[in-house]
């Protein structure tokens, strides 16, 4: 089964659509020694792509790193109770509505992909209390995901870590064998995000001040990586020192628009 083009998830502010020009900028994979870390997995598009010996992935998004682990560990289990589910509107409110079982990683994943697969534009969005909170989509995009395909990912991730964590820790914990791509939470052309519509969270300037300070103390231990993000004056003068490309495709002001007037940066440290 090829699936290099697929995507297990739909993830707002994924990079499936350019994936071949991030590629570009990113060393072989075999020259990677260590690990292949993702602080802010999301849809892992690139790391699925490159399907790294080791790997570590990470998000603030508890859901989402339960639904890798579901995954990984329980692949079958989860396309079992993911074709269970009905085909009718009310069935998503009903499931939506379920609180997961986290003694039952399987179910928590089958729930979170199909929650994932069937709501409106694949939107991410909590209330105040974290419950997932977006209206139904349809069922277009349910029945791309088959058995294989959980399968095949979950072999990806047979050598993967998966963590919880602020971003800080998981770059801090990295060494000079280990290789970073970093995709935050940004909207293109801008220099933060001011609402939570789409995220889990919010991701504000300061935060973009402390992630660059972090990878600058990665680089001064010999850490090498890459990071994609706002093509905004106040966001690149914090990597001054780095390489700085204009990413020639990407997102523009128009959320999941690709243009060639990208508003999107990829800066890379080696």
């Amino acid at each position: 089964m090829n699936n290099n083009n697929f995507k297990i998830i739909r993830y707002p502010g994924g990079k499936q659509k350019i994936l071949n020009l991030i590629i570009k900028f990113l060393p072989p994979i075999e020259t990677i020694k260590g690990k292949f870390v993702e602080p802010f997995a999301g849809s892992a598009s690139v790391f699925f792509r490159l399907s790294p010996r080791l790997g570590l992935l990470n998000d603030i998004n508890g859901e989402l790193i339960s639904f890798y682990k579901g995954i990984k560990n329980y692949p079958k289990k989860v396309w079992n109770y993911y074709k269970s589910f009905d085909n009718t509107k009310e069935a998503y409110y009903n499931i939506r509505n379920r609180k997961p079982d986290k003694n039952n990683l399987a179910f928590w994943a089958a729930r979170f992909l199909f929650l994932n697969r069937t709501s409106f534009k694949g939107m991410f969005r909590y209330n105040l209390n974290g419950d997932f909170n977006v209206g139904y989509g349809g069922q277009d995009r349910r029945w791309i995901i088959n058995q294989e395909s959980l399968i095949y990912f979950s072999n990806i991730l047979k050598q993967t870590i998966l963590t919880c964590k602020d971003f800080q820790k998981v770059i801090d914990s990295c060494s000079e064998d280990d290789f970073i791509f970093i995709d935050p939470p940004y909207k293109p052309g801008f220099r933060e995000i001011m609402h939570s519509h789409y995220w889990f969270g919010k991701f504000i300037f300061d935060d973009h001040i402390r992630l660059a300070k972090t990878l600058h103390s990665a680089t001064d231990r010999g850490v090498r990586w890459a990071m994609t993000t706002s093509y905004h004056r106040d966001i690149l003068e914090l990597f001054a020192h780095n390489s700085i490309e204009r990413l020639p495709k990407g997102t523009g002001i128009k959320p999941g628009m690709i243009t060639n007037e990208s508003k999107e940066a990829i800066i890379i440290n080696y």
